[in-house]
């Protein structure tokens, strides 16, 4: 009889965020009341963080599969193939509660867990990004968001020894009470070095690897699944604490005992920690697991039971061995100063069996665990379509060139370079493009192959048509990668919403899925990981939609590849695409005239095949000198950057209402410039493909000019554009 130590009430049960109905399961399935240290368990396994029960019917309809998929969906990360035997292995994660309780340490142990999601698969990690969310910036907590976050993100990225190559920071008041950090992270693997979860084989020893187990985090998973309110505070002892010295010998460590042939399968100890790995490593293998907490490596005194498996100290790993290479594999743990411990072992029983000090705290049916988690098909509804707006429903700028430089300048049209010169961006040597194009990229080492990395999503969209969000944020992280010359290759997704309960937010949910969705099979870009971030609201006001995706890209020669700055003068400019004329939900709206209405701009995707394709072959064959994709802001924003990035000017011509034209946001275009004796040639291939393409001007001078509507210096666009994020970085609170 397992010993009941603390009496389950109905306070407990809610405190652990499950439902009536979900603990009356738990009775259905067990027989009996849990302990303690059970419910804990059943919390862990079955929050929203771990089990994606509000999620898990709609990302079952997205797209997973491909030629280049060896591993989607299921497992630490996502596996694409790369040629040559080598594989690409990637994924985001969200670590949004802890970094807006505790901002660096959040920020900072969401890094490190997503690093530990890839080297656990056995590659190197090569590569990372972030994307990151908060308040209106005269919120009084937004400063101290943004400074702490990005500390973290760079303290650990850089110690670790990671390129940060990539992401994106925006401000929206909708954030104030729930920022948004979002951590993504690449590693290289050969093919036939990856590494799973799925336990296989009797008797075998369960191995705890890494750092001691303490206190922090205990409880984080829970948390992570539920919206805040005025009792934010006392949550600060669920964020864990980061060490990236000690993750950066574990990956040395794994890396170098995988070589071994020691390791039959491995887990990061994330989420959960240790309940979740030991459940999820047994589950997958149809085995069963038993532990003993007595031999967990503890850095804190009397831990209990519970505190043991709900931990989510950092940098820790668990493994099933070869018991054969046992001295081996400790001998390496111990080389590199890591805890090595045989806490446990595998069994035929299908029961997940947890011992200490002598008493049997849990035992537990493995499956149900997780595969009698909740699953819930919550009732959604969709929004209201917004109208239509014309160029005739917008009013035009009393001074355009103080448009332009309103959006460069603002918040969210600024530079970013603030942020990212705190990060290193050039450890490893391989980096080919750092932050501030459309995609980062990486040389592959020993190869003559780049590795384009991106992310994105347009959260404004994603309010006014989730649909339509969910398919641009996919159609733009396709653009931003075929911008720069790479072959989209496969997806990562964060899909970060409110509170699922409210069928509203449901709505917005189930809309951008299936926007995804269509894009991803349209674009032949699978999603092959991801995250679902759940009850991001405040006292009941959620977070705009966020559902942002991770992209990557391959380069098959990493020196033929395109920039967005102007390289030269009297270069010819050829936009791709019509020019704009939707004004809807844009940048343009918010930022100059104050308003957020308006439907978004429609996504063609037969389109945006058609014209990204194109311009990956004039990249392909070195035909043109630039190439920036039209986002935010629109035709004049991109021509601004391309200005700027370049120091060149350059003067335009446009058709149609000025305001749509500059400002519009319509989907799948670009700029390119190419020498005038390509002009006629890359017009005609385009006409011969049926894709719109004209030339609208050249490069050159030191100043932006559209005929007969503005003209600004560069210098005067460069100084509003660079100058917003240190400035209010250093204003006083």
């Amino acid at each position: 009889m397992i010993p009941n130590d603390i009496k389950i009430t109905p306070e407990l049960i809610e405190s652990h965020g499950l439902k009536p109905d979900e603990y009356e399961r738990i009775l259905a399935l067990i027989g009996r009341e849990p302990t303690f240290t059970e419910l804990g368990i059943f919390s862990a396994m079955w929050n929203e963080h771990c089990s994606y029960k509000s999620s898990k019917k709609w990302l079952k309809t997205l797209p997973t599969k491909g030629p280049r998929v060896i591993q989607g969906p299921g497992e630490n990360a996502g596996v694409v193939d790369i040629g040559d035997d080598q594989v690409v292995v990637f994924k985001m994660e969200s670590h949004n509660h802890p970094s807006y309780i505790e901002p660096y340490q959040g920020a900072a142990t969401g890094v490190g867990g997503i690093l530990r999601d890839v080297f656990t698969m056995g590659a190197r990690p090569v590569a990372a990004m972030n994307a990151l969310r908060f308040g209106a910036p005269d919120h009084p907590r937004t400063r101290h968001l943004v400074s702490g976050v990005v500390a973290g993100v760079g303290g650990y990225g850089n110690s670790f020894g990671v390129p940060t190559v990539g992401g994106e920071v925006e401000f929206h008041a909708r954030y104030n009470g729930n920022c948004l950090v979002n951590a993504f992270a690449a590693g290289l693997a050969k093919a036939d070095g990856i590494f799973l979860s799925k336990a296989e084989g009797v008797g075998l020893p369960v191995v705890y690897l890494g750092a001691k187990t303490g206190r922090d985090g205990v409880g984080g998973a829970t948390m992570a699944s539920a919206e805040f309110d005025d009792t934010i505070d006392e949550k600060r002892p669920t964020v864990q604490v980061g060490d990236p010295f000690t993750e950066k010998c574990l990956l040395e460590a794994c890396l170098e005992l995988m070589e071994t042939g020691a390791v039959i399968a491995i887990q990061d100890m994330g989420a959960a920690g240790l309940t979740c790995s030991a459940v999820e490593m047994g589950a997958k293998g149809n085995l069963g697991i038993e532990l003993d907490l007595d031999a967990v490596p503890v850095r804190e005194e009397r831990m209990s039971a519970y505190e043991m498996m709900l931990s989510e100290s950092q940098e820790r790993m668990l493994m099933v061995l070869r018991p054969e290479l046992e001295g081996e594999a400790e001998a390496i743990f111990r080389k590199w100063g890591l805890d090595f411990a045989i806490v446990g072992k595998t069994t035929d029983t299908l029961r997940f069996i947890v011992k200490h000090q002598g008493d049997i705290v849990a035992d537990l049916p493995i499956k149900e665990l997780g595969d009698e988690a909740p699953e819930y098909d919550r009732p959604f509804i969709e929004p209201e379509k917004r109208a239509t707006l014309s160029p005739a429903d917008v009013p035009e700028p009393q001074d355009y060139a103080a448009a332009l430089k309103a959006l460069v300048g603002s918040p969210n049209g600024a530079s970013r370079r603030w942020v990212y010169e705190q990060y290193d961006t050039l450890i490893q040597g391989n980096s080919a493009a750092t932050p501030g194009g459309d995609a980062g990229v990486i040389r592959v080492e020993g190869t003559r192959k780049g590795l384009a990395f991106t992310v994105d999503v347009t959260p404004r969209y994603c309010e006014a048509d989730p649909f339509e969000g969910g398919k641009q944020a996919v159609a733009e992280v396709w653009r931003n990668l075929t911008a720069v010359g790479a072959e989209p290759l496969a997806a990562t997704d964060n899909l970060n919403f409110g509170n699922p309960e409210r069928p509203e937010i449901m709505g917005q949910f189930v809309g951008c899925i299936k926007g995804i969705g269509e894009a991803c099979r349209e674009l032949d870009f699978p999603i092959v990981s991801g995250n679902v971030s759940l009850y991001n609201e405040t006292h009941g006001e959620a977070i705009l939609p966020t559902p942002a995706i991770g992209g990557v890209g391959l380069l098959p020669d990493v020196t033929v590849r395109a920039g967005a700055a102007f390289v030269r003068e009297n270069d010819c400019i050829v936009l791709i695409g019509g020019h704009g004329t939707h004004l809807g939900a844009t940048q343009y709206l918010a930022d100059v005239l104050g308003r957020e209405d308006g439907a978004p701009p429609p996504v063609d995707l037969a389109c945006e095949k058609r014209n990204g394709t194109l311009v990956r072959q004039f990249i392909g064959a070195q035909r043109v000198s630039a190439v920036h994709d039209i986002s935010s802001g629109g035709l004049a924003v991109a021509l601004a950057e391309m200005a700027m990035a370049g120091n060149i000017g350059a003067t335009v011509e446009i058709d149609g209402p000025a305001h749509a034209a500059l400002f519009g946001e319509d989907q799948g275009r670009y700029i390119l410039t190419a020498a005038e004796d390509q002009l006629d040639a890359l017009l005609e291939d385009a006409i011969d493909q049926g894709i719109e393409a004209r030339m609208i001007g050249r490069t050159g001078g030191t100043e932006l000019t559209v005929a007969g509507v503005l003209t600004i210096s560069v210098e005067e666009l460069r100084t509003a554009h660079e100058g917003w994020f240190p400035h209010y970085m250093a204003s006083a609170d």
